[in-house]
Parts: structure tokens; C-alpha cells; sequence
């Protein structure tokens, strides 16, 4: 039994002592391979740790850079009360079409709003709207972009706002200071401006699974 064997068999274990059978989600995850997207949907145990958290905080507005199917967007719009709003970026129009039909088979279409263009201008769009800070942000698209949406994340928070930013490990890639890898370079860049700035207090997790080895930043907005 080789290594990623291992963590994809623990994974499985994982999801099936902790994680509940749910129809709907299993039916996302379907629906979006057959639909062609990308293979990168956060994982069962991702997703539920992306639930508590919101829990956890309390939240009730949440931000998610970056939508693909829907997955994430789902894990994270249930943890959010009646009168909560999930605000999602996509840039595929047919990425954003099959969330947008996940979301509402998981009767969600009142709590969840998808945006659909390219992150920068939509966040930028935002502000002209004078959109209201958020209590949680999640960021999961391209990593090339990180350090702009990190400036953004920032500036949509307050005091307590959790940010996440999903892979940021790559493999280990990051620690190769010359890399001409433009995903490298941007979550490069996303940790320098974590480590300059004194707005937010963050740690980075590395992680193995069924999604092979990667991790994610957890940070909290100080002011």
C-alpha cells in the first residue's frame, strides 16, 4: 500500500464514521463531474470543517472566492441562519449555471447569491454598491490572484472575520523562493502580505487526503 493510498483510505474512513449520508451533496458531486468540471471540489471532511467553522463564528455573511459547482458554497451556506447571505465569484458562466442548479436542489437559492465574472472586477464592483463587510471569507480560485484577494478579503472584514485560504502548499512547491510557477508566486505573495500585515493574525495547515497534499490558511481579522 503506497502513501496516497493510505491518506485516500483514511479519508474514506473519516467521512464515513463523522460524516453523515447526504443525498443532496453526494448529488452535487456528481452532477459536476458530469458536467465536466474540474476535479476541485473540496473534500467531505473539507467541507464539513468549512461548516463548523462557519458555525463556530456565528456567522452571518460569508463571502466564497471562487464557486466551480457549488460544493463548498453549499457546506457553507447551511451553517448560516434563515436571514444569512453567502455571496460566491465565479468566472465560468458554465461553472456558475451548474451551482447555481446545485444550489437550488438544495433549496438554498435564498441564501445564496453567485456573482458571475472575474473576481478583481466583482470585488471592485462591490464596493461602488457599498456591500456590507462579511463575517467569514473564503478564498478558492485562481491562486495566481491571491494576493489581490486577500487585499479585498481585508478590506470586506471587521474585527473577528475569519479568512480561509484554501491551497497553499501545492505539494510543497512553495518553498521554492525561484519558482516560475505563477500559482507559486501568488500564494507566495498571500503569505508575505499575511506576515507584513498587522490587520489580521493567521497560521497555515498543511494537510494530506484524498485531495493529496496541500493545506489552507486560517486567519482572523484583528482590526
Amino acid at each position: 500500500m503506497n502513501e496516497m493510498n493510505t491518506w485516500e483510505k483514511v479519508d474514506q474512513y473519516i467521512t464515513e464514521c463523522l460524516i453523515q449520508h447526504d443525498s443532496v451533496l453526494e448529488k452535487v458531486l456528481s452532477v459536476n463531474q458530469q458536467a465536466g468540471l474540474p476535479f476541485h471540489d473540496v473534500s467531505p471532511s473539507q467541507g464539513k470543517l468549512l461548516n463548523l467553522l462557519a458555525q463556530m463564528k456565528d456567522a452571518k455573511r460569508i463571502l466564497e472566492i471562487g464557486t466551480l459547482g457549488g460544493y463548498s458554497t453549499i457546506w457553507l451556506a447551511r451553517a448560516l441562519p434563515s436571514d444569512g447571505k453567502l455571496v460566491t465569484l465565479e468566472i465560468d458562466p458554465h461553472h456558475a449555471q451548474v451551482a447555481q442548479n446545485n444550489v437550488s436542489m438544495a433549496q438554498l437559492d435564498g441564501v445564496v447569491e453567485i456573482r458571475v465574472g472575474i473576481a478583481l472586477e466583482l470585488l471592485a464592483q462591490m464596493e461602488t454598491e457599498d456591500v456590507a463587510s462579511f463575517d467569514m471569507i473564503f478564498i478558492d480560485a485562481d491562486k495566481v490572484n491571491n494576493l489581490g484577494y486577500l487585499k479585498w478579503a481585508l478590506h470586506y472584514s471587521h474585527p473577528g472575520t475569519v479568512i480561509i485560504g484554501d491551497n497553499v502548499i501545492r505539494n510543497g512547491d512553495i518553498l521554492d523562493e525561484h519558482s516560475q510557477d505563477f500559482s507559486v508566486k501568488g500564494i507566495r505573495a498571500f503569505y508575505d502580505l499575511l506576515a507584513e500585515e498587522s490587520r489580521i493574525t493567521a497560521t497555515a495547515i498543511q494537510t494530506v487526503g484524498s485531495k493529496g497534499y496541500d493545506g489552507f490558511v486560517l486567519g482572523i481579522v484583528n482590526s
